[in-house]
């Protein structure tokens, strides 16, 4: 983000929503905002903050972030946590409580300034909410997972700290929860100008796919970029991709990393690397945090991309696949439904005989696969870049304001 500016973005988004930002901007001008998560490496919400911040503090606010410092065993809570909000069951025991409060206790410091706004990204910072006291600061929940299948073991230990907010900021209305303050719905964005979606040069191109090892010219690449994690299914993406290929060649690449507070992705991995080994046609990369250019090349030699997913909050990976143009496949879970429509910006599957399916439809019919990236990309340049969120946060901070005065 060095040296990116609001203006910088006008050609894409438009010169009215610039102009709108920095109006709403000034209302705000000195507001002071402080956005704590759990890592500075990995993981969607990182990629948002490294790219909101700076240009929230452009459009007048007094804008921070800060970062909670945790241990093993407090991510590993904090995990269980994250796999529960999504439905899957988990027993959280009273020692595991103890080890959560522990360093939400040795964190409290985080909060002792003096911001006008805390927002507290997802469940890792959310027992700062404990040390909340009569602090004149406005909380705000976000919550970047779908809590619609949260178990009781997880919801009933998150939504008192839930409730101790002024509001909570959910991806979408259908993820409403029985919360006793605001629910706002602000779905997450992409940075176009960023490392992994700005346009690369031909250079760059045949110097990242060189070094991956990857032809540029061969048979057709199924691409599937996420993290390491049960909940992406790369098992049914593998089992997919041998369907595909009994009727044509083609590659299989999965791409993915992990996050610092994400300690089940390295087991995953070694699950996945299992699974695939000894064929030929499938490569997995174990990519590192700042591997931007990697995952945008990668997702530019694709002829398909898919996301195959259990449960989604939202689905940046098929955002970024979308912008780019990709003929994506997508199953219609959480916010990936409101992205890839199926038939309008890409192709849905539930199952993984579907997702074989229409990944062979794409493969099939090149000109469905242009027209359905090309609908893709202009749906998300409308609602699901960095500009457009920073306007939806802005509008959101004047409401908080103008209902406190």
């Amino acid at each position: 983000m060095k040296g990116i500016k609001l203006s910088d973005y006008e050609e894409t988004a438009g010169s009215a929503v610039i102009e709108e930002i920095m109006a709403l901007g000034e209302r705000l001008r000195g507001y002071s905002i402080l956005h704590i998560n759990s890592t500075a490496v990995g993981g969607g919400v990182v990629e948002i903050l490294h790219s909101l911040v700076p240009l929230m503090r452009e459009a007048g606010l007094d804008a921070a972030w800060s970062v909670l410092k945790g241990t093993a065993e407090f991510f590993h809570v904090t995990k269980l946590f994250h796999n529960g909000l999504h439905g899957q069951p988990v027993s959280i025991t009273g020692e595991m409580l103890k080890a959560y409060s522990e360093v939400t206790h040795n964190n409290r410091e985080i909060i002792a300034g003096d911001a006008h706004c805390i927002v507290l990204h997802d469940q890792q910072p959310l027992g700062l909410t404990a040390y909340r006291g009569d602090t004149k600061s406005r909380w705000l929940w976000y919550c970047h997972i779908d809590p619609r299948f949260a178990v009781k073991e997880v919801w009933y230990v998150l939504a008192p700290r839930a409730a101790v907010c002024d509001a909570a900021i959910l991806h979408l209305p259908e993820y409403a929860r029985d919360l006793p303050v605001l629910q706002y719905f602000m779905p997450p964005s992409i940075d176009p100008l960023s490392e992994k979606n700005r346009e690369v040069t031909p250079e760059e191109y045949s110097s990242v796919l060189n070094k991956l090892g990857i032809d540029p010219e061969g048979p057709p690449v199924i691409l599937q970029v996420s993290r390491f994690d049960r909940l992406k299914d790369p098992v049914g993406v593998v089992e997919a991709f041998r369907l595909v290929r009994e009727i044509r060649d083609c590659r299989l690449i999965l791409a993915g990393g992990s996050a610092d507070d994400d300690p089940e992705g390295a087991s995953v991995l070694a699950e996945v690397l299992a699974l695939t080994e000894n064929d030929p046609d499938i490569k997995v990369l174990s990519l590192t945090p700042d591997a931007d250019l990697e995952i945008n090349v990668l997702q530019r030699r694709a002829d398909v991309i898919i996301q195959k997913s259990f449960r989604e909050g939202f689905g940046l990976t098929a955002t970024e696949a979308l912008w780019k143009g990709k003929p994506t496949v997508a199953t219609p879970t959480g916010g990936l439904k409101h992205q890839v429509i199926d038939g309008v910006t890409g192709l849905s599957a539930r199952t993984t005989g579907e997702a074989a399916a229409q990944i062979e439809r794409f493969l099939a019919q090149p000109e469905l696969g242009r027209r359905l990236g090309g609908a893709g990309r202009e749906y998300v340049r409308q609602r699901y870049i960095l500009p457009v969120y920073l306007l939806n946060w802005l509008r959101l901070l004047n409401l908080l304001e103008g209902q406190r005065r």
